[in-house]
């Protein structure tokens, strides 16, 4: 039976609110009659991983090791061993204080950083305490105990956020969610939140509003709008609409709301939906449409009555630039002194597989447009450049777009193989990145005949400097389609940040071990 509010009752029809006289359209996809009328849409989740909680107990843990080193430590002064047990004591409270305002869908940004910070401040404190009581504080036990604290307190989160992760990659530790918005609209966003293992929400069903699409057949639609939403003016309509998304929510479990790009539920409406949802402990979110755009990019404002958001350019200049370039030339200046032997053993074995050189040395197109030559350890037969051409009217190839790529390229010799394997043959651009051509992290150099397919999407990826790793180099590298890497590319080069260079070199490790999609 159809209830007053337009969500279908156990048993029932789709769901319709709006001004149709029609009726409930039927369409061939999941409603909630296909369910028994009794449960959720989709089996009830497992218990929910308390971020906070974990992060609390195991902060209470670190202060409490700090507090028996403390003990157990001699000193010379009373005062000095309840000045830093105290220290220890309060560390969880300040921690607690510090994340506590975060948002409890997405969390803060840099937990690391507010835990180095929350350290900071601890200690300006005691060094001031000190120096009024003329009581040295900040001798050696102390700064250990300031070690104990920070490095337990960010291996904790470190800990628990790769378990966060996995549990997510399995679905659960997730949010369920309701979506709210056009046909197009839940498409769009259910593509942008697939596309990510690790999102904190789980689509459960949709409330659509009518824009002549079909919604994806992926989600369960528990609520239609149709004949288009009434104006502002129209009060109880607007309290209809409203009440049937509460409704819809509430039905299917929903801890969240989701609405959609290009929905209706703006300003005045919108303000009413998050009242509504706001009594019942249903947090409400909106899906703004952007793809791509690092947290750390994005500035609330307001101006008038108006939330504005900003986003910010974050293309490395002035001293983060340095910090960069700074960062390149030392690490790989180190890393040419330690590899050497590595470096003259692989060159000698390749010498050995034929008469050809060891080094080959390829035309590559770098920040700007600007040519270098870049440097590899040769993986191919001295022909190689030679049969391309034949290869690329072959139907053999995998590539998908600009780039040429074969899984079993019969140009590569048997070193070849091993070299590419372990990203051994591209240990060379380290050259390239003490010359400044490349970055250790950076987009994937290009070929000029890639480039000069570009369309203008792609070029954007000639705005950062070329890197020996990044982003495709950690995310499956030849196994990706063109699309996914010029994607990830470009999300390197519109969100660069030191910190995520940093983690990448990190990453790519792993990545080098694991050996997934390299030939």
């Amino acid at each position: 039976m159809m209830s007053r509010w337009g969500v279908s009752e156990p048993g029932g029809a789709m769901a319709t609110v709006g001004l149709s006289s029609a009726g409930a359209r039927t369409q061939p996809r999941r409603t909630l009659s296909e369910f028994d009328g009794r449960g959720p849409l989709v089996p009830p989740a497992v218990r929910p991983f308390r971020y906070r909680r974990v992060t609390a107990a195991g902060d209470l843990l670190t202060g409490a090791l700090a507090l028996a080193a403390t003990v157990a430590s001699s000193w010379s002064h009373l005062d000095i061993e309840i000045a830093v047990g105290a220290m220890a004591v309060v560390w969880p409270l300040v921690l607690t204080a510090k994340t506590g305002r975060a948002d409890r869908l997405f969390g803060v940004k840099n937990t690391y950083r507010d835990v180095l910070k929350s350290l900071a401040a601890l200690i300006a404190i005691l060094a001031v305490a000190g120096a009024v009581l003329s009581i040295p504080l900040l001798g050696t036990t102390f700064l250990a105990v300031a070690a104990i604290l920070a490095g337990g307190s960010i291996a904790v989160r470190l800990v628990v956020r790769r378990k966060l992760r996995r549990l997510r990659m399995l679905g659960r530790a997730t949010r369920r969610t309701l979506l709210v918005g056009p046909a197009s609209g839940v498409a769009a966003s259910m593509d942008r939140f697939t596309s990510d293992g690790e999102h904190p929400l789980s689509v459960v069903a949709a409330c659509v509003e009518d824009d002549g699409t079909e919604p994806p057949a992926s989600v369960p639609v528990v609520g239609t709008i149709v004949g288009g939403l009434p104006g502002h003016d129209d009060a109880l309509r607007d309290e209809e609409i409203v009440h049937a998304v509460r409704l819809a929510a509430q039905r299917v479990r929903a801890r969240t709301v989701c609405v959609t790009p290009g929905s209706e539920f703006t300003g005045d409406r919108l303000r009413a939906l998050s009242w509504m949802l706001g009594d019942i402990g249903i947090d409400l979110v909106t899906d703004l449409g952007l793809s791509d755009v690092a947290a750390h990019r994005m500035g609330l404002g307001s101006m008038g009555s108006s939330v504005l958001l900003h986003v910010k350019q974050v293309r490395p200049t002035g001293l983060r630039l340095a910090a960069k370039v700074a960062t390149d030339r030392l690490l790989a200046g180190l890393m040419l002194l330690l590899l050497s032997p590595l470096l003259l053993t692989i060159g000698l074995a390749v010498k050995l597989t034929d008469s050809g050189p060891a080094i080959y040395r390829q035309d590559r197109v770098g920040r700007d447009g600007l040519y270098f030559t870049m440097f590899k350890f040769r993986t191919m037969y001295v022909d190689a450049d030679q049969r391309r051409a034949e290869l690329l009217d072959s139907a053999d190839g995998d590539g998908d777009g600009p780039m040429f790529k074969m899984r079993h390229d019969p140009r590569i010799t048997r070193i070849g193989r091993l070299l590419r394997k372990y990203s051994l043959d591209e240990l060379p651009q380290l050259l390239n990145v003490l010359r400044g051509d490349m970055s250790l992290v950076g987009p994937r150099p290009a070929l000029p005949e890639e480039v000069a397919t570009y369309d203008g999407t792609a070029r954007r990826r000639l705005a950062a400097i070329p890197g020996m790793t990044g982003l495709w180099q950690v995310s499956g590298r030849s196994n990706l389609t063109w699309g996914e890497t010029v994607r990830l590319d470009l999300r390197y080069v519109d969100n660069w940040s030191y910190g995520d260079d940093l983690q990448l070199l990190r990453r790519t490790a792993g990545a080098v071990v694991r050996s997934t999609g390299a030939y």
